[in-house]
């Protein structure tokens, strides 16, 4: 970021690096990683041809090109969490954080951070909350899961690193050239339990609902005896 606002990094450069020890998740969690066993990568955009209010483009185009990227070479199963998580089954195998810069209607800069498991075989689970959304017990919730224990395999890193930068280039073309539309339905087409009830809380209430799909604000869209929808931050997943 400190590059990029001094004008040495310019649109599309990636950082990658070997180890972090302050990496940062949604809201204000860690990102934790072992030293050279997974992709922590970052890249500088700058999408001054959109309006801030285009933001959750940006958001759609960097997770459908780290699920586009995970696909390659995971099994069946991969799929995104609202509204940016990497997941393989019921298991997550990457984040996402975004952070941009506005200046009144002017969209400046953005650095696209990407967090995702490749080698790492042991994970701290203590250290972020287990999640459920099936009903299942708490032992059954859900834990990290990297691209080896998925396939068996140790993996270049910093090859597929390269790899996940590809594939941001094309999903980052398609959102210029006016591909915003096919975005979100693909996006909604891998999106994690869609059609499926989940458990989600907001305030002090938990209520059951069923995922419908994400609007093309971002909004998290559900049904019940009810049709709702929720900005980021607004609910969360029940354990």
């Amino acid at each position: 970021m400190a590059l990029a606002n001094s004008g040495k990094a310019k649109h599309g450069t990636l950082f990658f690096a070997h180890h972090q020890w302050a990496g940062k998740g949604q809201r204000g969690r860690t990102w934790d990683s072992q030293p050279g066993e997974n992709i922590l990568l970052s890249v500088v955009l700058e999408p001054v041809a959109f309006p801030p209010s285009a933001a959750f483009g940006l958001c759609a185009t960097v997770a459908l090109a780290c699920h586009d990227f995970f696909s390659r070479h995971a099994t069946d199963g991969v799929t995104i969490k609202w509204p940016n998580d990497l997941y393989w089954n019921d298991r997550k195998a990457g984040g996402i954080l975004i952070e941009n810069q506005f200046k009144g209607s002017e969209w400046l800069l953005a650095v696209a951070g990407m967090g995702i498991n490749i080698n790492q075989v042991e994970f701290d689970v203590t250290a972020s909350r287990l999640v459920s959304t099936s009903g299942h017990p708490a032992s059954a919730a859900l834990r990290p899961v990297s691209l080896r224990q998925i396939t068996g395999r140790t993996f270049d890193v910093p090859a597929l690193a390269r790899e996940l930068g590809e594939c941001l280039d094309h999903r980052y073309a398609q959102w210029e050239a006016g591909g915003f539309n096919r975005l979100m339905e693909d996006y909604n087409h891998v999106l994690y339990r869609r059609g499926k009830e989940v458990q989600l809380r907001k305030d002090n209430a938990v209520f059951r609902t069923t995922i419908e799909g994400v609007s093309p604000q971002g909004e998290l869209l559900t049904s019940d005896v009810m049709r709702r929808q929720f900005q980021f931050g607004e609910v969360e997943w029940v354990i």
